[in-house]
C-alpha cells in the first residue's frame, strides 16, 4: 500500500491504478478501496474484474465500492486486459480464465488480505468469476455472478440456433467503440459512433454480418466470429466453463432476471452447477435469486409498468450476507432458501410476491394440447389450450413467415424487455394464438415451460416461436416468457425435409408467474420474433448473409390431432 490515498470517508482510502503483472509481462491495473482499520489487520478482498472503466464498477445496479469497503472489506476492480488502463489486446472472454486466476493469487499475498477472496458483478463481470473459479485459484471461497452464463453459445448469442440479433450488434458495437478509440482509428471510431447514435435500427441492415460499421479495416474480429461461428462447438467452449463445470469447486449466488438479455444463461448456469460442480459441497451451495428486472436496471419498474415495491430487492444487502457468510464466517446466510423468486402476475396485498424453494427442478407438470378448427390466426381466432388431449381428426392450421415484414419480439421493434401488453401484435395472422378457458383456480408456473409441435413448412429452412402469455380478465396479455427454434440446429443430425411433418421438441425461457383465478393462459406460434433474434431466410442462405435478393417466404403449418398432438408443458410451483 502507498501512502498516497484518497479519503473516501467513514475511514475508507483509495488507491487508484494499481500495478499487477501477469506472467505473460501484461500488466494489468486496479482501483483498491481499503476499509477502515485496514493498517490493523488483514480482512477478506472483494474482487470485480470488468471491460467498462474501473471508475464505473458495475454501479448502475451496485452499491459503490466505498459502501463495500465501509462494511469491513477490501475492495479491488480491475479493467481486465486491453481495457481501461489495463495492457493488451481486449477479446471478449479469452483471457480471463488465466488473468483472474493469477490477479487472485496476487491479492491473496497482499499484506491488507487475510486470504480470503470473494468475487462479484454481473453481466460480463458475471463471466469473470465463472471462468476465473474454473482455474481453481487459491484464496476464492465464493462467488456472486449476476445475469451472465456458463455457456455463451446457448445461454448468450444464441438461442437453439437463432441469433439473440439486437443484443449481439448493440453489445458488439459498445465494445467495439472502445477498441476503435484505444487503437486510434478514427475513420472507424467514426462509422462506429454513427451506428450507436442510431444502435436500435442496426439489426434492421440486411445483410446484417456486413454491417458497415463492423468493416473498418485494423478493427478486433470478435464481433465478426460471433456472427459466423452459428453452431455450437471448440470456438464457444474455449471461451467459456460450458466444458468445465466439473472444476467450479465454490458456492455460486446467481441472481437472474426474468426479463433479462441473459436470463436462460444464468438459470440454466445454476442448474448446471447444482448437477455438475466438482464437489457435493459446491453443487448443495448453488443458490439462485431470480427477481422481475431488465439487464439494467434492477428494480420495482419496467418502462411505464410498476411491479410493485416487492420487486425492489435489496440486492446489496444480499451480497453483504453472502459474503459475510462465506469470507466472515458469519452463518447468516444459512437460513437463505436454495431458490428465491419474484412471481409475476401475484397481486394478493397481503402475501409476498417471493417465493422460495428447495428443488433445482420441477418434478410435476401441466399439459395443454393445442386445438383449433383450423383458423388459429390472431386473437380473433379459433385456437384454444385444452387440458385433455385431441381425440379426433382436426384441421391444421397454417400460417405465412415473411422475412421482409417478420413478426416482432415481444417489446416491439427495439426489443426490449418487459411485461409489455401483446394484445395489438396478436391481430395478426401471421400469429397463431391459443388460449386456455378462464382458470378456476390458481396455478403458479415456476420453470422452463417445454414446447412440442407437430409442424411442416414449405421452406426446408425455418423457426417457429413460442411465446407464453397471461390473459386478464380485461384483456390485457402480459408477456412472460419466449423460445426459439432453427431447424438447422433441432434438426441438425436427423435432417429437415420441407413438406414433411417434424416434431419440433423445444423450450421456453424460464418464468415465475401465478395465473390467478379468472387469468387465462395464452400460447403464440410464430415464425419469427424480430429483432430480439435474427430472422431466418427461409433459403440456403445463412441468416446473416442473407437479404431482400435471397428471402424468401414460408407457409408453415401446425398439426394437433390425435396422431400429432402439439402441446404445452408446465411446469409447476407447489
Amino acid at each position: 500500500m502507498t501512502s498516497e490515498l484518497i479519503d473516501c470517508g467513514s475511514g475508507v482510502r483509495l488507491e487508484r491504478k494499481v500495478p499487477c503483472r501477469m506472467s505473460d509481462g501484461c500488466t494489468l491495473y486496479s482501483d483498491h478501496y481499503y476499509p477502515p482499520d485496514s493498517d490493523a489487520k488483514a480482512q477478506p478482498t472483494l474482487l470485480m474484474r470488468q471491460p467498462y472503466g474501473r471508475d464505473i464498477a458495475s454501479t448502475v445496479v451496485y452499491a459503490h465500492p466505498v459502501w463495500f469497503a465501509r462494511h469491513g472489506y477490501n475492495v479491488v476492480i480491475q479493467d481486465v486486459r486491453g481495457r481501461g488502463d489495463s495492457e493488451g489486446e481486449f477479446y471478449p472472454f479469452r483471457h480471463e480464465r488465466k488473468d483472474g486466476a493469477e490477479t487472485i493469487q496476487w491479492l491473496r499475498n497482499r499484506p491488507e488480505c487475510n486470504g480470503r477472496i470473494g468475487m462479484y458483478g454481473f453481466s460480463y463481470q458475471g463471466a469473470t468469476q465463472l471462468l476465473a473459479a474454473a482455474e481453481q485459484p487459491e484464496g476464492l471461497l465464493c462467488i456472486a455472478p449476476a445475469m451472465a452464463a456458463c455457456d455463451l453459445y446457448e445461454g448468450w448469442f444464441y438461442h437453439q440456433g437463432a441469433l439473440r440479433l439486437a443484443s449481439a450488434l448493440g453489445w458488439g458495437l459498445q465494445m467495439l467503440r472502445f477498441d476503435a478509440r484505444r487503437l486510434n482509428l478514427r475513420e472507424a471510431s467514426d462509422r462506429l459512433e454513427a451506428a450507436w447514435s442510431s444502435v436500435r435500427t442496426q439489426p434492421q441492415f440486411a445483410p446484417y454480418a456486413k454491417l458497415p460499421a463492423l468493416q473498418s479495416a485494423g478493427l478486433p474480429t470478435y464481433v465478426k466470429d460471433w456472427l459466423e461461428h452459428t453452431e455450437p462447438g471448440e470456438f464457444w467452449s474455449d471461451l467459456d466453463v460450458s466444458t468445465s463445470l466439473d472444476r467450479i469447486a465454490i458456492p455460486a449466488l446467481h441472481v437472474s432476471g426474468w426479463y433479462d438479455l441473459y436470463l436462460q444463461g444464468s438459470y440454466e448456469g445454476f442448474l448446471a452447477l447444482a448437477e455438475q460442480a466438482a464437489t457435493s459441497f459446491a453443487r448443495d451451495n448453488q443458490y439462485l435469486v431470480a427477481g422481475p428486472w431488465q439487464h439494467i436496471p434492477w428494480g420495482a419498474r419496467i418502462g411505464e409498468g410498476n411491479l410493485g415495491p416487492d420487486a425492489a430487492l435489496d440486492t446489496d444487502a444480499l451480497l453483504m450476507r453472502w459474503f459475510n457468510h462465506w469470507l466472515k464466517d458469519s452463518g447468516e446466510f444459512s437460513s437463505e432458501p436454495r431458490i428465491r423468486h419474484f412471481a409475476l402476475g401475484h397481486v394478493a396485498q397481503s402475501e409476498s410476491r417471493w417465493f422460495s424453494s428447495t428443488k433445482v427442478k420441477a418434478d410435476e407438470f401441466a399439459t395443454l394440447y393445442l386445438a383449433s378448427l383450423g383458423r388459429a390466426n390472431s386473437s380473433k381466432g379459433d385456437g384454444s389450450l385444452n387440458s385433455a388431449p385431441p381425440g379426433a381428426a382436426q384441421p391444421m392450421d397454417h400460417f405465412v413467415y415473411d422475412p421482409e415484414v417478420p413478426v416482432l419480439a415481444p417489446g416491439g421493434g427495439t426489443a426490449l424487455g418487459g411485461p409489455f401488453d401483446q394484445a395489438t401484435l396478436e391481430q395478426g395472422n401471421n400469429i397463431l394464438v391459443y388460449t386456455s378457458a378462464p382458470l378456476t383456480e390458481q396455478l403458479h408456473v415456476f420453470g422452463s415451460p417445454q414446447l412440442t409441435l407437430y409442424c411442416a413448412t414449405s421452406a426446408g429452412n425455418a423457426d417457429f416461436t413460442g411465446k407464453l402469455v397471461r390473459v386478464t380478465p380485461d384483456g390485457r396479455a402480459e408477456f412472460l416468457c419466449i423460445g426459439i427454434a432453427r431447424s438447422t440446429y433441432l434438426f441438425r443430425e436427423s435432417g429437415y425435409t420441407a413438406d414433411e411433418v417434424h416434431q419440433w421438441q423445444f423450450t421456453l425461457e424460464p418464468t415465475s408467474c401465478v395465473f390467478a383465478k379468472g387469468d387465462r393462459l395464452r400460447l403464440e406460434i410464430a415464425g419469427s420474433a424480430f429483432p430480439l433474434y435474427d430472422r431466418n431466410s427461409s433459403s440456403e442462405v445463412a441468416a446473416g448473409l442473407a437479404d431482400p435478393w435471397t428471402w424468401q417466404r414460408s407457409t408453415h403449418a401446425v398439426l394437433h390431432d390425435s396422431s400429432n398432438p402439439s402441446c404445452l408443458r408446465l411446469p409447476l410451483c407447489r
